[in-house]
């Protein structure tokens, strides 16, 4: 049967999810499940965590854990990659100096100059792991759940020979929240989405074979749609409700995250205030820590508790993924792939989001054709901030990194291209040892 290798295992709520997705599948309880991880304290907690959980349903599921890389990646039929490279002080170090310039970003993990950088850091880190695939297991699937996610295919696709799929949960999660706004049981909600990653587009959703549009715009007659709170990310979701508006169509990700991606919402503190978008504390070293030691209490507790662990299925892509390309049951996600044709108003070889179609045979990309002209303009906004990032971080090069950050459409509507010059600079000193090797 199949070895599925996690790497990032130490991340325990993911780990654990994704345990419990492979084993809640009889076709996949065979499998070999490999964790790795070089924290060497958090992976023997995830280990101990998924060999009580075979173990409480008498499953045959081989557990494995390795601190070594390629170890873990020897004889592989799927890769599956979480990881964050430097931690939240990596990311914190960024979010203090883009903020002391007046560029406030919220998650700072996929776009603007903290994401850039974000990918400075976990780029080389993913094609390390690919150029392993590449010797050890050539023919395996790597599913990359790690930031920034577009960069991050691109650079796989462009500069590898990995089979690859990159996996975001932006897409079902906003159909559980349209279906509730409209007051559609989920099981009867049907859509049609693509774009960019955390900028793709409902292009069509429906209800029991109805256009669902008319009962959302009606919906947003109501002042209270607009400061709703969405359930994902614990805040009113004004900025997608603005952006439905003035687009005309529903985006995938949360208003915290597409707040990043414009130029509309977070050019001043005041801004930030009145849509709602403060940080929640989210950036604090503190918080982090101390959310990382009640993970890790929560699970000990669980790991020497006598209740069983229940077995469901968190609807994360990965191991409905796994079990279709195992077994020809037919499958569909949506995932982020390389465009060749996909959306053909968006550049050819950029990293689309669009829904694919899974069997034996492998993932196979739907074609969209033309995205309404000004939904394609906002991704494109993206895609071009994606493409100086990727060839930047990859040729290492200084020069290609700013100009991406200068192509950000929130840096450029606060900097002069002297004060963005001056703020990349400080961000290359703070994550010096993440980027050696720069010309």
């Amino acid at each position: 049967m199949a070895k599925i290798v996690l790497i990032g295992a130490g991340s325990h709520s993911f780990s654990k999810n994704l345990i419990t997705d492979i084993i809640s599948y009889p076709e996949l309880r065979d499998s070999t499940v490999t964790l790795m991880d070089i924290a060497k304290e958090p992976l023997e907690l995830a280990t101990a965590l998924a060999v009580k959980l075979v173990k409480q349903q008498g499953f045959a599921t081989k557990i494995e854990s390795t601190t070594d890389r390629r170890e873990a990646l020897k004889d592989a039929n799927y890769v599956i990659v979480a990881i964050r490279v430097g931690g939240a002080a990596a990311s914190v170090a960024d979010h203090e100096i883009t903020i002391k310039y007046g560029v406030n970003e919220d998650v700072g993990d996929t776009t603007g100059p903290c994401g850039v950088f974000y990918g400075a850091r976990h780029i080389p880190a993913i094609l390390d792991i690919c150029r392993d695939m590449e010797d050890l297991c050539p023919d395996a699937w790597l599913i990359n759940y790690t930031n920034p996610m577009a960069m991050i295919t691109w650079a796989v696709n462009d500069y590898t020979k990995i089979k690859n799929v990159g996996l975001c949960h932006s897409v079902p999660h906003t159909a559980e929240d349209l279906a509730k706004q409209i007051g559609a049981p989920y099981n009867e909600f049907s859509y049609w989405v693509a774009g960019i990653n955390h900028m793709a587009w409902f292009l069509e959703m429906t209800w029991r074979g109805q256009d669902a549009y008319p009962l959302l715009r009606k919906r947003f007659e109501d002042p209270a749609a607009y400061t709703r709170m969405d359930a994902h990310w614990a805040g009113p979701d004004i900025v997608r409700a603005e952006i439905f508006k003035a687009f005309g169509y529903y985006v995938t990700e949360s208003s915290r995250h597409m707040s990043e991606y414009v130029s509309y919402f977070r050019k001043t503190p005041e801004m930030i205030e009145n849509f709602k978008l403060g940080n929640f504390g989210r950036f604090d070293p503190k918080n982090r820590e101390q959310e990382r030691q009640d993970q890790d209490a929560e699970l000990m507790r669980l790991i020497k508790s006598t209740e069983k662990l229940p077995i469901k299925h968190s609807g994360e892509y990965g191991s409905i993924i796994i079990r279709s390309l195992e077994t020809g049951i037919p499958s569909r996600i949506n995932g982020n792939v390389m465009n060749k044709g996909l959306i053909t108003n968006l550049p050819e070889g950029c990293c689309v989001e669009v829904p694919c179609l899974i069997d034996k045979e492998g993932i196979h990309p739907c074609y969209v054709g033309d995205l309404p002209p000004q939904l394609a303009a906002l991704n494109r906004t993206e895609i071009n901030v994606h493409e100086l990032a990727v060839r930047g971080i990859v040729e290492k090069n200084k020069t290609k990194i700013f100009q991406s950050v200068l192509l950000d459409p929130l840096t450029s509507a606060i900097l002069t291209i002297d004060e963005t010059r001056k703020m990349v600079d400080e961000m290359f000193k703070a994550d010096r040892q993440y980027m050696k090797g720069y010309k």
